[in-house]
């Protein structure tokens, strides 16, 4: 079994076993919490703020050197609308705090603020792959795009099993992984 597939068993035990609700909604720590969770025993730095720089295709993440304190800007953006929320993961996906595993840890820590602000999870599995990765392309200029691409597919079914496995499959598959 691989790194992707045992780290997809995490991801559907973190839910499965109700060890989600102990986790803090909206802090880095949470989303640490998040990260460590899905990948202990894999990574070595799993759950660990990285303290080098990462860059993926043309894009610089934020800089290590000022990681932590752009992590505790992110962590005082306010989350009480839609809006917010989006502004407030796109700036977590801009500071990228861990070497690897950011976008499948992510975006189960932008459901919990959703859910936990608006009653509402996104339904992963209505966003199509190409779509998603070119407005998170775009979105540290203007998030709009990814709202647009969101909103719709918010479901008040936060507690379905569907949604929120099939919503993890289809996450892992936005970084590359398929199950055969």
């Amino acid at each position: 079994m691989n790194i992707d597939e045992r780290s997809l068993l995490n991801a559907c035990r973190l839910f499965e076993s109700g060890d989600i609700s102990t986790m803090e909604v909206g802090t880095t720590h949470g989303l640490q919490q998040i990260h460590e969770y899905l990948f202990r025993g894999l990574y070595d730095f799993a759950g660990r703020i990285r303290e080098v720089n990462i860059s993926k295709g043309n894009f610089r993440f934020a800089n290590s050197l000022y990681l932590k304190e752009a992590l505790a800007a992110i962590e005082t953006m306010p989350e009480s609308a839609f809006e917010e929320i989006i502004a407030k993961y796109v700036e977590m996906n801009v500071a990228h705090p861990f070497m690897e595993g950011n976008g499948r840890a992510t975006r189960i820590w932008l459901d919990m603020i959703l859910k936990k602000r608006l009653g509402r999870v996104v339904d992963w599995r209505r966003i199509d792959r190409t779509q998603y990765l070119q407005a998170m392309e775009r979105s540290p200029v203007n998030d709009l795009e990814l709202r647009a691409l969101i909103l719709p597919h918010l479901t008040e079914n936060v507690d379905d099993r569907e949604v929120i496995f099939k919503g993890i499959e289809q996450s892992y598959w936005y970084e590359g992984y398929r199950r055969d």
